[in-house]
């Protein structure tokens, strides 16, 4: 458009300066016409016009070129900004804002340029709110690629639309092409989607899975789009195994509590209305007395491991730490426990490694260890048994390595042996005055104390339980 009406300017300039020019030399002449009768030097006449001639020539030549580069210029000035803005306008529209580069005035004055200051103030604007857009997108998909619980969005049609990692792994989702009818039927979980998303009341549907093994809640809540139409539905799911665990371990905790107070409460009540009803010589009361004392006993000594465990639990021990020989502290155990094997002629060997670091720990923490361990050890392993004790050092660890030829632990129990009132014969340690919590006192007093315990045992061949503890060279924050 700014090209054509640049032609038909230049055009028109040209035309007036013909006129022009014509028109002046024609009068010009008759003028010199009318004075040769006056003047009588024709050739000096005749050059003079020839002269006004080529000045008007010059003149017309001049202006027509300013003209013309006047046009042209002010077509570029006009143009140059126009294109930029159409360019920069295309970008945008093609999503490529990063592209769009500020456009400079030429003129402040003009429409052009107010156009441009609009432009400029427009792509700027634009460039800010799809940065912040951005920005925020790229926080909610970081949110949902890290997120623990399952997110799996599905529209109208039932195809997923977003989903992420957990949800993936969760829901058993191997490709995207699945719906949401195939999901859930792979999972026989009765769900409709439809049903889901077009009730009146538009509540979310919450239901409870086992999923291989794994406790999942999940949450069906339908959403709608810009129109308030349905537009799909979104699925929560919540990996809950580990609540349902610990719920479970609660009742059974409580239940086991409640057993093993009962059972001796029992004891005690029913000698003691025996006692009171009846008369008894003096040697079956004594009998009866024993059993109550050692009933009660055994109560005290429950309540008392119940109330350990709850301050470990509730981190209301102030471990006194200290460096310690390990070696003498196994061999006070050995000493405190040897009467209570030889009842059983069972033969006890301890070996110390020469220059066992010193160990940095709670010591009499590790010495209630120890002296579970090696309890266990002679109350399960038979008359005339072996039980061989190791004191050494790896690195910067000190262990111990308590051995015997018992009865053994099964495989299939192993993994649950630090359960509290968890038993392998529940009959047999009951009537050997456990309570069912020394493994799991002793695992919380090696956690507290940067150790661990590993038990390997093979049925009817015997146990071997290692300790290990930390030495002053590997624990230095003491010092």
């Amino acid at each position: 458009m700014f090209k054509s009406t640049q032609i038909k300017i230049i055009i028109i300039v040209v035309i007036l300066a013909i006129i022009m020019f014509d028109g002046a030399g024609i009068i010009y002449i008759l003028n010199l016409e009318k004075s040769l009768d006056l003047v009588q030097e024709k050739d000096l006449i005749i050059n003079q016009i020839q002269s006004v001639k080529n000045l008007l020539i010059m003149v017309t030549c001049s202006f027509l070129f300013i003209s013309i580069v006047i046009i042209l210029f002010s077509g570029k000035i006009i143009m140059n900004p126009l294109s930029k803005l159409i360019k920069n306008a295309k970008l945008i529209a093609a999503g490529e804002d990063s592209e769009v580069q500020m456009i400079k005035k030429e003129n402040a004055k003009s429409e052009i340029d107010e156009l441009i200051d609009a432009f400029n103030a427009m792509t700027t604007g634009l460039k800010e709110n799809l940065n912040e857009v951005t920005r925020q997108k790229n926080q909610i998909e970081t949110l949902l690629l890290h997120m623990t619980d399952g997110i799996v969005a599905f529209n109208i049609e039932g195809k997923i639309i977003h989903i992420n990692p957990a949800a993936t792994r969760m829901l058993k989702i191997t490709s995207k092409e699945q719906n949401f009818k195939e999901v859930f039927e792979n999972l026989k979980i009765d769900i409709n989607m439809e049903k889901e998303i077009y009730l009146e009341n538009w509540t979310t549907t919450e239901k409870k899975v086992d999923i291989d093994g794994n406790y999942i809640n999940m949450f069906f809540a339908p959403f709608k789009d810009e129109n308030d139409r349905p537009a799909g539905i979104m699925v929560l799911a919540q990996d809950i195994t580990e609540h349902v665990k610990l719920d479970n371990m609660r009742k059974e905790f409580v239940a086991d509590v409640s057993h093993e107070l009962k059972t001796p409460l029992t004891s005690i009540m029913g000698y003691t209305e025996t006692l009171l009803e009846s008369e008894y010589d003096k040697e079956v009361q004594e009998k009866f007395l024993n059993v109550i004392n050692s009933e009660a006993v055994r109560m005290t000594k429950l309540v008392s491991d119940l109330l350990t465990l709850s301050k470990y639990d509730n981190k209301k021990v102030n471990w006194e730490k200290t460096e310690f020989d390990l070696g003498e502290l196994v061999k006070e155990c050995e000493q405190n426990l040897k009467i209570e094997a030889e009842k059983k002629e069972q033969k006890i060997e301890c070996f110390v490694t020469a220059e066992v670091p010193l160990v940095y720990a709670d010591r009499d923490g590790i010495e209630r260890v120890v002296l579970n361990i090696l309890s266990n050890s002679i109350k399960y392993t038979n008359e005339g048994g072996n039980i061989k004790i190791y004191v050494g050092f790896v690195y910067t660890d000190a262990y111990i390595k308590i051995i015997d030829n018992g009865i053994g632990i099964p495989e299939k129990d192993l993994s649950r042996i630090f359960e509290r009132f968890y038993r392998v014969d529940k009959a047999r340690t009951r009537a050997m005055g456990g309570t069912g919590l020394g493994l799991s006192i002793a695992k919380e007093i090696l956690d507290n104390n940067d150790g661990r315990i590993d038990i390997k045992s093979i049925p009817q061949k015997g146990t071997e339980v290692v300790i290990t503890i930390p030495t002053c060279q590997n624990n230095k924050s003491h010092i």
